[in-house]
């Protein structure tokens, strides 16, 4: 035991990652025709850790080209769209010291895989996929095997310094006779 120590350092302790799907209505102000196109953009979140999970609290904008007034106007429809997620941690270790830093990060942005008008043709239901990735950074401890202190390594090198000084003299001596 003499011979091992302990590192106190920062690595990733817990890991988590949550897919989810959700499915948004929406009411636009006039009653769509047909859909031309669904978009997600503007994504953010934030996180913090609660107990052995990470709430993820974030927004998106869904945006509805759509068309209206029997298929003669067409209008962009926009709305925010909240989000709660949990994310379970699953831990190697159970015995974390100290402050410990969340990251999130996003496999994939929000996107929209369907946009239908609902039957009585008054709004959108919009399908939003995303996944989520979490991962907690907290002090750990590390175990090494050290070899005693009359173990070195051997090292293969070549003094060059004696060389190059005397190839420099031998060249700068020549070119001195020569003129």
């Amino acid at each position: 035991m003499k011979y091992v120590r302990q590192i106190v350092t920062k690595a990733v302790v817990a890991k988590g990652k949550k897919k989810a799907e959700a499915c948004e209505t929406l009411r636009p102000p006039n009653n769509p025709s047909s859909i031309l196109g669904c978009w997600v953009i503007n994504h953010s979140h934030q996180a913090k850790k609660q107990g052995k999970f990470v709430e993820v609290t974030g927004k998106y904008d869904i945006n509805v080209w759509y068309a209206h007034h029997d298929h003669s106007k067409t209008s962009v429809f926009s709305e925010t769209v909240p989000y709660k997620e949990r994310i379970k941690l699953h831990y190697r270790d159970e015995d974390v010291h100290g402050v410990e830093d969340v990251h999130v990060r996003v496999v994939q942005q929000p996107n929209c895989t369907e946009a239908i008008i609902t039957s009585d043709g008054e709004l959108f239901k919009v399908t939003v996929e995303r996944e989520l990735h979490a991962e907690i950074v907290g002090e750990t401890t590390v175990c090494i095997q050290v070899q005693p202190q009359d173990v070195e390594e051997e090292w293969s090198y070549k003094d060059e310094s004696s060389s190059s000084t005397s190839s420099f003299d031998e060249s700068s001596s020549s070119s001195s006779s020569s003129s």
